[in-house]
């Protein structure tokens, strides 16, 4: 005797109509959303911009101000203002800018209790791209990603879910964020098909504290094989996770996986909002089975196959057309003409959208150490580090890398301040730091003056090379010079120690 299943739950298991109707009805069965794993996704969501408009307020005086480390001057012409629009460059204005903090965690909080759906969503994702742009130099792949997911959660029916006769949701939003999911892991697997990462040695540097990695990752870094076999898994699991989200016997060790390679990104690399985000995405492809075994809503009993996502047609056109931009982009991202700017009529479509699709994330990892320092020296003769808290300058390879700067979003401003399109910005970084350094000291301690360096040591092809590079100083030089004497006579200036310890005296 057999028993008889629940024709909806069986196509949610890859069996029954869904399964056996063709094309179209795998693919509405394996690209279908279950609503309480929508929900979940919700309420990640919305804990996520809570958690990040909380970490961002601390340096908001120094990211957020006009005054600060990036002023709204340089950040419109650096992100592409107007099309590259952002509410927080609207005004100049330091309560403006703090603002934005305040609608994020707002956001957040109406969207984790589900209140006011789709204009919050609609809301949240306004506020993220505006925050996003106004401090573009400080973003990075998970700010862009959790603005992806907010522009099709608006399309999505999100909230709570109540017992109904299908929990599974079908349609052209749910393909839309499944296909979004998918894009991430693909574009990042394709960029790391070279031959640091096919060699096993990627993620060993990526690891390291003079690059991304936390204490935890530097360890695991210097095991050997600890890096090699990590790298390799990373290959794997970004190569063959989109293509398997097809297959809806694999939906659930597929997400389960995903999310342990996410909690695993957390814990040895800093990079922000990332692994966060990933897994809330992942948690929107969770089947309807994991669900139902766990004993959560009554399981449905349609045979009709998925629900469709309750959209008009102009919202339903909107999502495609969506689609059709995001298309677009990534195939400009990832394919052979990336390096050559797209038209006018597609790239303002992507601005306007913020559909950004290029996910190369850590695909060209260089065989280098890299990290930054500012030597700073105070009123009472004193030389410190002001880039990590006044602590006790080393121009080599500091001793906790980039973790030493503070939070993951300076980490990020630092690692990128050396590159040419970044460095307008080594200047009101400098006057903002010795600006807040100066506020919080008395005045034997003050800064009279600070250069901020970025250096790298090679390891290929010729070990031991330091490349040490001055980006800003202040007070800054001026356009004649004026300043460069001082500072040359001053390091130029015979130490009396010396002579005791029978060192030669500079230029003897």
């Amino acid at each position: 005797m057999t028993t008889a299943r629940p024709p909806d739950a069986a196509a949610r298991s890859g069996q029954g109509p869904a399964a056996s109707g063709g094309p179209a009805a795998f693919l509405r069965s394996a690209l279908a959303l279950d609503l309480r794993s929508l929900a979940l996704f919700r309420v990640l969501l919305g804990s996520i911009l809570i958690a990040d408009a909380l970490c961002r307020a601390p340096d908001a005086p120094l990211t957020l101000a006009p005054d600060g480390m990036l002023p709204p001057t340089l950040v419109r012409p650096f992100v592409g203002y107007p099309w590259s629009w952002s509410i927080g460059l609207w005004w100049d204005a330091p309560w403006w800018g703090y603002g934005l903090l305040v609608a994020e965690g707002l956001c957040g909080l109406l969207l984790a209790a589900g209140l006011s759906l789709p204009l919050t969503t609609t809301a949240a994702w306004v506020v993220v791209v505006s925050l996003v742009r106004r401090t573009a130099p400080v973003t990075n792949a998970g700010d862009v990603f959790l603005a992806a997911l907010l522009f099709w959660g608006q399309f999505l029916p999100l909230k709570t879910p109540s017992p109904q006769r299908s929990w599974s949701c079908g349609g052209i939003a749910a393909w839309a964020l499944t296909l979004q999911v998918a894009a991430v892991y693909l574009s990042a697997g394709l960029a790391k098909c070279n031959g640091v990462w096919w060699s096993g040695e990627a993620i060993g540097y990526a690891l390291s504290v003079h690059d991304h990695g936390t204490v935890f990752g530097n360890s695991i870094a210097a095991w050997g094989w600890g890096g090699r076999l990590p790298t390799w898994a990373t290959l794997v699991v970004e190569l063959l996770g989109p293509p398997l989200l097809l297959l809806p016997r694999l939906r659930l060790p597929l997400v389960a996986t995903f999310v342990l390679f996410h909690l695993a990104i957390a814990v040895t690399m800093n990079v922000c909002l990332f692994p966060w985000v990933g897994i809330a995405g992942w948690a929107a492809l969770l089947p309807g089975s994991f669900w139902d075994q766990i004993g959560v809503g009554a399981k449905g009993t349609t045979a009709d196959g998925p629900a469709g996502d309750g959209l008009d047609r102009p919202r339903r056109l909107l999502c495609g057309g969506a689609i059709l931009v995001a298309v677009v982009a990534f195939a400009h991202a990832n394919g052979p003409w990336r390096q050559e700017q797209m038209p006018a009529g597609p790239r303002h479509a992507v601005q306007l959208t913020f559909l950004e699709q290029d996910w190369r994330v850590f695909g060209d990892i260089r065989r280098q150490r890299q990290w930054v320092y500012g030597r700073a020296e105070l009123a009472n003769g004193e030389i410190v580090d002001l880039l990590r808290q006044g602590r006790p300058l080393e121009t080599v390879l500091p001793s906790d890398g980039f973790n030493g700067l503070g939070d993951q979003r300076r980490q990020k401003l630092f690692w990128e301040l050396p590159k040419p399109e970044y460095r307008v910005f080594a200047a009101a970084i400098a006057t903002a730091l010795a600006r807040q350094w100066n506020s919080n000291h008395p005045p034997e301690r003050q800064v009279i003056s600070l250069e901020i360096h970025g250096a790298r040591m090679i390891t290929a092809p010729e070990p031991g090379a330091i490349q040490d590079v001055l980006m800003a100083t202040w007070p800054p030089r001026s356009p004649t010079g004026q300043g460069n004497l001082e500072r040359f006579l001053r390091d130029s200036a015979p130490d009396p120690a010396d002579a005791d310890r029978g060192l030669p005296r500079p230029g003897g």
